[in-house]
């Protein structure tokens, strides 16, 4: 009988496609490609959580009416108001954190040096900051159309899609308009990127350690992108509703200002404001971005090494 070799749960499995991987220099549009996949499936959600977060009272009647009464108001069409905004956005911010994020930690392991999660959480922030600069016109865009529909006829800006926007801002505000919030946005994704990129490695490590799952097993990926979108809608929440704040107003007006009328009228409540719909939103959007980005590798991994 053949001996059987027993390996406890704490050691590391190193197969040959791990060994690879660690070699391999992704291509980065993958983030943007995996952002994009993802936006089909959370914008819905995304744009209850911008509602709620402009409209007086919002957060008090909950996600589930917010989103009922659009869909009695505007149809099932209106849930995806801005979508051209939000895949623009994918394409832009999206696209250039994950890509940036993605190359530090290329650039970390060549260096043979420990990948810490401090390290993750530094490199995963700046790369959050970066990918907001690029990002933050789409993302006005993006709140501006989601919102739209709930101001008063005669306040509308009925832009018909993401370049209309554009042109419509740069005519009506001038260039102003483009950076309008951008560094609470730069903040905001900062610590979003933070919260979300890096604890979701940092979970992944921790799932494959305690686990006999197959380290590339997509209940792997599942788990860990949903602890992390836990963490990240909590962080990140309080500079969400400032940023929404700021990017809807007509008007410049400043953040000291926006979080003293929204103590002054709710007190401490509007830190969480939207909390809800936002992970519902954040939940399926990191899922999908990550478990995507993962499969783009997988498929990647099979064709440049041939193996899983």
């Amino acid at each position: 009988m053949a001996e059987t070799k027993i390996v406890p749960l704490s050691a590391p499995r190193i197969t040959p496609a791990n060994s690879k991987q660690a070699e391999i220099s992704y291509p980065r549009w993958f983030g943007g490609s995996a952002s994009c996949m993802a936006v089909m499936v959370s914008h819905p959600f995304d744009l209850i959580k911008v509602r709620m977060q402009t409209v007086a009272d919002g957060a008090k009647q909950g996600s589930v009416r917010t989103g009922v009464q659009i869909i009695q108001n505007e149809g099932v069409r209106g849930l995806y108001h801005g979508l051209s905004a939000g895949l623009m956005r994918s394409l832009t911010y999206g696209a250039s954190r994950i890509a940036l994020y993605e190359e530090l930690k290329y650039s970390a392991k060549k260096s043979e040096k420990p990948v810490t999660t401090p390290m993750l959480t530094m490199m995963a922030a700046a790369s959050g900051f970066v990918g907001a600069l690029f990002g933050t016109p789409s993302d006005i865009a993006n709140i501006r159309m989601q919102n739209d529909r709930s101001l008063p006829i005669q306040h509308r800006r009925n832009y018909k899609h993401v370049l209309d926007a554009w042109v419509q801002m740069k005519r009506h505000e001038g260039w102003r308009s483009f950076t309008q919030g951008l560094w609470p946005n730069c903040f905001r994704c900062g610590i979003m990127t933070a919260s979300q990129l890096a604890s979701y490695d940092t979970f992944k490590t921790l799932l494959r350690k305690w686990t006999s799952v197959s380290a590339e097993s997509p209940v792997i990926h599942i788990s860990a992108s949903l602890l992390a979108s836990l963490v990240a809608t909590s962080i990140s929440s309080p500079m969400d509703v400032i940023r929404t704040q700021l990017m809807s107003a007509s008007k410049r007006v400043s953040v000291l200002r926006i979080v003293t009328d929204l103590t002054r009228s709710e007190g401490y409540r509007w830190v969480f404001r939207g909390w809800a719909p936002s992970f519902v939103r954040l939940g399926p959007q990191t899922i999908a971005t990550l478990v995507a980005l993962e499969q783009h590798k997988r498929i990647y991994r099979i064709f440049k090494c041939g193996g899983d």
